[in-house]
């Protein structure tokens, strides 16, 4: 749930309950915002200057920490990707206040309206952040992606870049962006495909209020050039993940796919959204048959996000392939290291091993340590976005009390049965029992409390 439309403020005593729950920091120490302060004003000496390089941003219109910026050129039939990254590691010391501070909160936190940054405003919207006003410090990976989307990192490098532009998903023309790109993404997704796998990106949420004072979700399709942008991010973690994984080093991210329960569970809420699943069909070939602008499409694309087991972060072990399943590779996250605090050590290693230098044993024994506080952090932003959700739901639904829902019944338990609304993207619970997964029934919404972000449901039929 990225946006919350709530131009009179209406929810605002909700998402301060929910800052409050989950101690979500309002502000950095003093001595973080001093350390910022003067880690801004660093001066790159160990960069070289790319400044003449035509990097360009592609982000959401109002973000300005800004990780990522690129160009492409051609190789033959190849063509390289020139990532640059944000390189944090050379504003932030090792065990200095910012480092500290930064893995007791390991993530950004977002909330609908507002961000608790990983690191200070000064740094992540200023110095670090590749805008266009000025040359910037930045680690470039530069990963040569052939013509059946098979990557490999040829290099990694600091240097100073000038970005030419900042881009918006809303409104970037082909003309703005480098040449290339369409050709990258088509083939990071083509490649995708031919080895299986399982990648899911479901529109974003949104929650408004119409005229008449009553709230609404909403489902907006995520714009081309974002599904795009997201085939460049993945390319270089690719690249990066092999790169390391060959040097017997790296943090990587992990997941299996959904076990058979979750599985049976998806196709109840197929079956609740009006979809038709083939029996004969994987879930990952009824995957391939979504689209994101059809609203139950969108929402069963939610719900499988949802149904995944959770993906983790652990450090290379001898002989063990670290696997991603919805990636169908091995595959960590190094593009973000702005808001997450496991990139920029992966960046670090990075740096090193494409140089043929050792890893440091510092950012080695950050690998064996990051995975739990990794896997905390995110945690806790599920459990943030949950209650976000949560919330919107009580929303949605204020005013509503005694209207009838058909639901069908997607799993149960000796506390009850869990429904998906037909109409509407809303799971819930309610008391029904002598019913299985899949069982349709009718439901009457008898309570909306938004204090406590919970909704009361009875059985009728």
């Amino acid at each position: 749930m990225k946006t919350l439309r709530d131009p009179d403020r209406l929810l605002t005593e909700g998402l301060t309950a929910i800052r409050a729950q989950f101690k979500v920091p309002a502000a950095f120490p003093p001595d973080v915002d001093a350390a910022a302060a003067t880690a801004a004003g660093r001066t790159p000496g160990e960069h070289a200057d790319r400044t003449a390089m035509p990097f360009v941003t592609l982000d959401p219109a109002s973000s300005t920490d800004l990780d990522q910026a690129f160009t492409i050129e051609t190789a033959g039939s190849d063509l390289l990707l020139h990532y640059a990254i944000a390189d944090v590691a050379w504003f932030v010391a090792d065990d200095d206040p910012i480092d500290r501070e930064a893995w007791n909160r390991a993530e950004t936190t977002y909330m609908p309206d507002g961000k608790a940054g990983l690191y200070p405003r000064i740094l992540a919207e200023g110095a670090a952040s590749l805008l266009p006003d000025g040359p910037r410090p930045a680690l470039i990976f530069t990963t040569r992606v052939a013509p059946d989307g098979g990557v490999k990192l040829e290099g990694v490098e600091r240097a100073v870049i000038r970005s030419r532009a900042k881009l918006a998903y809303e409104t970037a023309t082909d003309a703005e962006l480098p040449a290339g790109f369409a050709d990258l993404a088509g083939r990071i997704a083509a490649a995708e495909q031919a080895r299986g796998a399982a990648r899911v990106d479901p529109p974003e949420q949104q929650v408004e209020r119409d005229a008449n004072g009553h709230y609404s979700l909403r489902l907006r399709p995520l714009e081309l050039s974002e599904t795009r942008n997201a085939a460049l991010s993945l390319a270089s973690n690719l690249a990066v993940a092999d790169a390391l994984y060959a040097a017997k080093t790296g943090l990587f991210r992990v997941m299996a796919g959904p076990d058979d329960a979750a599985i049976a569970r998806l196709r109840h809420v197929a079956l609740a959204l009006g979809l038709s699943w083939p029996g004969s069909a994987s879930l990952e070939q009824f995957e391939a048959t979504l689209d994101q602008t059809r609203p139950a499409e969108a929402a069963f694309m939610l719900a499988i996000r949802r149904a995944g087991n959770g993906a983790s972060y652990v450090p290379y072990h001898e002989g063990v392939r670290p696997w991603h399943a919805a990636m169908a590779a091995t595959y960590c996250h190094s593009t973000a290291p702005l808001r997450r605090l496991a990139d920029r050590y992966v960046n670090r290693a990075a740096l090193e091993v494409a140089n043929g230098r050792p890893v440091p044993p510092e950012v080695q024994a950050a690998f064996q340590r990051l995975g739990p506080v990794m896997d905390k952090a995110e945690a806790r932003n599920a459990q943030i976005d949950r209650a976000v959700i949560d919330l919107a739901e009580t929303a949605i639904l204020s005013g509503d009390e005694g209207n009838a829902y058909a639901a069908v019944v997607i799993d149960v338990s000796d506390s009850g049965a869990r429904i998906q609304l037909c109409d509407l993207p809303v799971v819930s619970r309610v008391v029904a029992h002598g019913v299985a997964p899949g069982d349709r029934i009718t439901v009457r919404l008898d309570r909306v409390d938004p204090a406590r972000r919970e909704l009361g449901f009875s059985r009728i039929a």
